[in-house]
């Protein structure tokens, strides 16, 4: 007869009631943790500037009808979980680089007013994506709250903004903010435009990838409506709800 190891008695008694029972406490504390983390209200920060009107040999469809048709798949699915919010930047009456609109505070079932919003763009205007983080974080209260930022961009900085150290600025002074950035159909210009901070980025990345990557935040490049629309049920969604209802049911 084999002898028992002391791994082997380890392995035994986890699998044993008690056992079993810390197992799942486990469990329900972590997913219970990831779950309010993924609640917090949010704002999504969309790109509305004239790259995204255009077409080239490589794009044929404008960025923003994608990105409208996305949205219209993403929204409906993430609102049951959070109140959220939209910034736009880019489109607008101001110079190029001053058209920043806080045009809905965060709300529930906000998938309808959002969309409403963004199907009326019409893309202009420069990017002023730093400028249009910090108003969103603003709009969330930040300081006191726990905060969802979504950047959805095309595009590098063209305004004079400095993502990374604006993020680290926010964090300073942030209760739990998290950043995520969206790139879609991202095209590295060379020309680098008024992007102070573009070495920081090489030219895979939009320099945007500073504010991911100071607030733990996801980066995810997307080229496809389909990529779109995950990244988005990624950083808006909360699919470790679905993880711990699973949990209990099994118990």
């Amino acid at each position: 007869m084999r002898r028992a190891t002391p791994q082997m008695d380890r392995l035994q008694h986890s699998c044993q009631p008690a056992g079993m029972l810390r197992l799942f406490t486990l469990a329900t504390v972590i997913a219970t943790q990831a779950t309010a983390n993924c609640t917090s209200d949010a704002m999504i920060v969309f790109d509305g500037s004239t790259s995204m009107a255009a077409i080239d040999m490589q794009i044929t469809t404008p960025r923003i009808d994608d990105a409208r048709a996305a949205l219209r798949r993403a929204l409906p699915q993430v609102e049951r979980f959070r109140d959220i919010g939209l910034v736009t930047y880019g489109t607008g009456a101001l110079d190029g680089c001053s058209n920043i609109t806080v045009r809905l505070a965060p709300q529930p079932q906000a998938a309808a007013p959002i969309l409403r919003e963004i199907e009326a763009m019409n893309p202009d205007g420069m990017t002023p994506l730093t400028a249009a983080v910090d108003q969103a974080a603003q709009a969330l209260r930040y300081r006191i709250n726990p905060a969802t930022i979504v950047l959805v961009t095309d595009g590098n900085e063209t305004c004079g903004g400095t993502p990374c150290i604006t993020a680290r600025s926010l964090m300073a002074e942030a209760k739990d903010l998290t950043i995520h950035v969206i790139a879609f159909k991202f095209r590295f210009d060379v020309f680098g435009w008024n992007n102070p901070e573009q070495s920081a980025s090489g030219t895979d990345a939009t320099v945007a990838k500073c504010l991911s990557d100071a607030t733990g935040g996801l980066y995810t490049s997307t080229e496809t409506v389909e990529q779109l629309v995950t990244a988005l049920n990624q950083t808006l969604g909360c699919p470790l709800t679905g993880m711990k209802m699973q949990i209990k049911t099994r118990l």
